[in-house]
């Protein structure tokens, strides 16, 4: 059986709290919305708190599979980090996307509520995006160009 790299872990680790506090974020805005129009649901304080929360999350994670594999902790090899690199890269369009989605609605004079969400939106993508590509790197290889 073979190990699996304290990188990957961390990557479905990313993986698991992205998606979790993205459905959190939307249960809150969405259980708040009532008979209201969906963009005049406050919004703000969910995703600031939704957003902190996964971060710090993912830095409780990281600390807690440094003391859990402890032999593997601070041992990144070559394909390591360019799986990371990688899955970085490709995690990163989708804040591109984001970014220019954000700018098309604020030309278009969208609600700030539909900006925001866009651009959040985007920032939970990338994070899926890229851990799954550090992942499937992990699982069926990685061969550089």
């Amino acid at each position: 059986m073979s190990r699996v790299a304290l990188e990957e872990k961390r990557a479905w680790g990313m993986l698991l709290v992205a998606i979790v506090s993205y459905a959190v974020f939307l249960a809150v805005v969405l259980g708040r919305s009532g008979d209201e129009p969906l963009a005049r649901t406050p919004y703000v304080a969910a995703l600031l708190w939704t957003v902190g929360g996964a971060i710090v999350a993912n830095i409780v994670l990281h600390i807690a599979l440094a003391a859990l594999f402890p032999e593997d902790a601070g041992t990144k090899d070559q394909r390591d980090r360019e799986i990371h690199r990688f899955g970085e890269h490709v995690g990163q369009s989708f804040v591109v996307l984001g970014g220019v989605a954000g700018l098309v609605l604020a030309m278009a004079g969208s609600d700030p509520f539909w900006i925001a969400n866009a651009i959040y939106l985007a920032f939970v993508l990338s994070a899926l995006l890229g851990s799954a590509t550090k992942i499937v790197s992990y699982r069926l290889g990685f061969h550089p160009w």
